[in-house]
């Protein structure tokens, strides 16, 4: 663009040189030609003085940009903190953009899906593996167990124990331990018996103390069946009475927080509950381990069903997508009231670690193209008044 605009100038040179002194429609094209000279020569001057010195000469108010980035730079980082992060533009922006179900349709196209699970999985898989035990230990002795006794928990427990009352919560819990019972207690019939047996008194005949050993399981095993059947059970009402009683306890009675707390200094202080934690910990991490690296495992398949699930509703539930992009919205928009200044300030300092020369080469990279057609235009609209006002001129 460059050497496009230079041929112009060049051309109107030469034009001008060939038609000096002539007479006629020809004296109009000197005059055309002597214009574009004039007006090229003007713009070359106006674009080059934003970027250097004009033929390096240092005229006032040229290279503009490499001797006044740092005040360039600041006024584009106010530019862009007053117009673009705001808290009403970025809000318009969300919520036009759809972003909530933008995701989901990523999501559930391409196997996004697979790859984002598959990642995930060694993500997490590799910061497990770096995870040393000698840490977890340090963390449990030296922060956990003692915060747990200083901090008073039967208040807390108190307050969980309620609300999992209050949505019974527990009563999944309950089946899920009479349902196990129950099953022990068919499989380990020997061993119910030989205990009972083994209770019986001396002088009871051996035959009797079975049949009373096999009277008592079964009607063990019944009991155990029929609090899973029954609802309303007396004993699961006993149990709720009794574990109410004990959320109230530990929230309000002195005593039962009393004995709570005594409960947990004293389990706490015991050497093998650190000893047991790491352990605990360590075998749970070699299990995560192991499911995320097996690719048709339970757990990455559940965790890819999941997924497609939420991307799928994502789709179609407008409703979701409201809430989720409204979250977004407020999200963005304390980011933009609280850190918007400070993100502006990438520009500013960006640009002041620029080189003047390099600032002023960057800029050029990018719209001096367009600056060139400024030279072209100044060449052509130049020649044209100056054939105008030749033409004027004659008139006169």
């Amino acid at each position: 663009m460059r050497a496009l605009a230079l041929s112009l100038l060049v051309l109107a040179a030469v034009i001008y040189v060939v038609t000096r002194n002539q007479d006629g429609w020809l004296d109009y094209v000197n005059a055309g030609a002597e214009a574009a000279m004039v007006g090229a020569i003007a713009d070359w001057f106006a674009v080059t003085a934003l970027f250097r010195h004009p033929l390096g000469l240092p005229i006032p108010h040229t290279a503009i940009i490499p001797n006044r980035k740092e005040s360039l730079g600041e006024s584009l980082q106010e530019f862009v903190a007053d117009n673009f992060l705001r808290e009403d533009v970025v809000r318009e922006r969300i919520q036009s953009a759809g972003v909530s179900r933008r995701v989901g349709e990523w999501l559930v196209t391409d196997g996004h899906s697979e790859r984002l699970v598959a990642e995930g999985s060694r993500v997490l898989s590799d910061a497990l593996q770096h995870v040393k035990e000698t840490d977890v230990a340090a963390v449990i002795q030296e922060a956990l167990i003692p915060r747990l006794k200083e901090e008073e928990l039967s208040p807390v427990v108190g307050q969980l124990l309620e609300e999992i009352l209050r949505d019974d919560a527990h009563r999944g819990l309950v089946d899920l331990a009479l349902d196990e019972l129950g099953r022990w207690l068919a499989i380990n019939e020997d061993e119910v018996a030989a205990l009972i047996e083994n209770r019986a008194p001396s002088w009871t005949p051996q035959w009797l103390d079975k049949r009373v050993a096999g009277w008592v399981h079964e009607q063990v095993v019944e009991w155990v069946a029929e609090i899973g059947r029954t609802p309303d059970h007396n004993a699961r009402i006993a149990l709720n009475r009794w574990l109410t009683d004990l959320a109230q306890g530990l929230q309000h009675d002195a005593a039962t927080r009393t004995r709570f707390e005594n409960l947990k200094e004293r389990v706490l202080s015991q050497p093998r509950v650190g000893v047991t934690s790491v352990r605990l910990w360590d075998a749970l991490r070699r299990a995560l381990i192991g499911s995320l690296a097996d690719e048709s495992g339970l757990l990455r398949r559940r965790a890819l069903e999941e997924i497609e699930r939420f991307g799928q509703r994502l789709i179609d539930d407008a409703e979701l997508n409201r809430r989720l992009d409204a979250t977004i919205s407020d999200v963005a928009a304390y980011a933009v009231n609280h850190y918007g200044s400070e993100v502006a300030t990438i520009i500013s300092a960006t640009v002041n670690r620029w080189d003047g020369k390099e600032t002023a080469d960057r800029i050029e990279l990018h719209v001096g193209r367009d600056l060139q057609f400024i030279r072209i235009n100044g060449t052509v609209v130049g020649g044209l008044a100056g054939v105008v006002i030749h033409a004027i001129s004659s008139l006169l």
